[in-house]
């Protein structure tokens, strides 16, 4: 990928220097070469927060107006995506807030805060009525991810410990029959995975949501670029935060038309979009970049990190502009 990626670059210099060439010259054409797309792998997860920029960039031909031709590949959490960096397996890629320790430990940056989510519940069995109900009980949770923080989350807020309970790590695709089937007694999961259990559990219990804890943390979802296509080549980097922030103020514009497009994405109904979209608060490019400056998403972090040390993800607190590229975000749009 990275020599495909250097062999284009080249291509577009040579192109560009055609071009340059062909304006001084006495052609009767007087038509100009265009540098070929540059080549990039995005990952995302199949929901409205993962895809809908995606979804938006697609659907308005933003990756051609950037000079990229984007390949998007479909995972089921953050944690797989920041491995996937790592390998050069993708460019770009999309993580929920339970995932953000992983940029904080230096495995990838972040290059867009996306949303914020309140996807994130800790689900139970009918009959289990409380958070305290769940000492003892069997949990679902996939590690590392919003899944994991909001199950932490709970059990602090109900004083009780990892010990106290039977967590048992599975991926997301395995939650969702082990609910089912009651091999579990409980789930740190998200929607819209949690509305297809509830279609066979329809009395399942909500037992801790995101917003139950609006007031310690605040719960962004970012996409995320490998340190290798950050520090090396900075021009995709640019082209590709580019068409974020077109997607970005396309959505905020153009809400039902990004259902639309999420739900041709995704091979779903613009009802079930919608549905999932209520759990996310969308931003605008002008907050995102008012944040950005005035260091309200440097707070965000810097809790989630206090958070993540606190849990053992963190060895110890990180300066969320070390990974966090909030420089630039906001540069590419002057």
């Amino acid at each position: 990928m990275k020599i495909t990626r250097r062999a284009v670059a080249a291509l577009a210099a040579l192109a560009a220097t055609s071009t340059v060439l062909a304006g001084c010259s006495s052609g009767a054409s007087g038509a100009t070469s265009s540098a070929p797309p540059v080549p990039i792998d995005v990952g995302y997860i199949a929901d409205y927060n993962g895809a809908s920029l995606l979804a938006v960039a697609d659907d308005q031909d933003l990756w051609a107006k950037h000079g990229l031709a984007a390949t998007t590949k479909v995972f089921t959490n953050g944690p797989l995506q920041i491995d996937a960096l790592g390998t050069g397996d993708l460019d770009f890629g999309y993580i929920g807030p339970g995932a953000l320790w992983l940029p904080a430990t230096g495995k990838a940056q972040i290059i867009a805060i996306n949303t914020l989510g309140n996807a994130d519940r800790v689900i139970a069995q009918p009959g289990i009525t409380d958070l305290g109900s769940l000492r003892g009980k069997k949990i679902a949770v996939p590690e590392g991810t919003s899944g994991d923080m909001i199950l932490t989350l709970a059990l602090q807020k109900a004083g009780l410990t990892e010990d106290d309970v039977q967590i048992l790590a599975m991926d997301p695709a395995t939650i969702v029959p082990a609910f089912v089937s009651k091999e579990v007694d409980a789930a740190g999961f998200w929607y819209p995975a949690i509305g297809t259990i509830k279609q066979q559990v329809p009395d399942l219990v909500e037992l801790a949501k995101n917003e139950d804890f609006s007031d310690e943390f605040t719960f962004p979802t970012a996409f995320v670029a490998g340190n290798d296509v950050v520090n090396n080549d900075p021009d995709t980097t640019e082209k590709a935060i580019a068409v974020l922030r077109d997607a970005i103020q396309y959505r905020s514009d153009h809400p039902q038309e990004t259902i639309d497009a999420t739900a041709a994405f995704l091979q779903l109904t613009p009802d079930q979009v919608a549905s999932d979209a209520a759990n996310s608060q969308i931003l605008t490019l002008d907050e995102l970049d008012a944040h950005t400056e005035d260091g309200t998403i440097t707070s965000w972090l810097t809790a989630l990190n206090d958070f993540f040390v606190d849990g053992g993800k963190l060895a110890e607190p990180v300066d969320p502009s070390t990974y966090y590229r909030g420089d630039l975000f906001t540069g590419a749009g002057q």
